[in-house]
């Protein structure tokens, strides 16, 4: 399998959580991450849910890994399992919304 290169993620990105959050542009990746914990941690996740993502998104390394997809894959959708069903939680950058590749998905987490 093979993907398309996607934008540079220097610059701001959109982050959502379907079905919970609208999107929310951040100048800074960083700064999205973070954001995006906080509103997920609020959630009524299972522990090793809420594990998982902090881990995704809280580690020193987290904006470097998330920008390798952004670039790779054009956007990031983690799924998350919650009152029964899954919800998306997108990362992409800001002003990309033309055409791209499949973004990668990671299993529920």
């Amino acid at each position: 399998m093979t993907s398309c290169p996607g934008p540079s993620t220097n610059g701001a990105v959109v982050v959502e959580i379907e079905d919970v959050t609208p999107p929310a542009r951040f100048q800074h990746l960083p700064d999205a991450l973070a954001a995006l914990w906080r509103s997920l941690r609020e959630l009524p996740l299972g522990a090793d849910q809420s594990d998982a993502f902090e881990y995704f998104l809280t580690r020193r390394e987290a904006a470097a890994r998330v920008r390798e997809f952004l670039v790779r894959d054009g956007s990031l959708t983690l799924t998350l399992r919650m009152d029964g069903r899954l919800h998306s939680v997108l990362i992409r950058p800001d002003g990309d919304d033309r055409a791209r590749p499949r973004p990668t998905t990671h299993p529920v987490l």
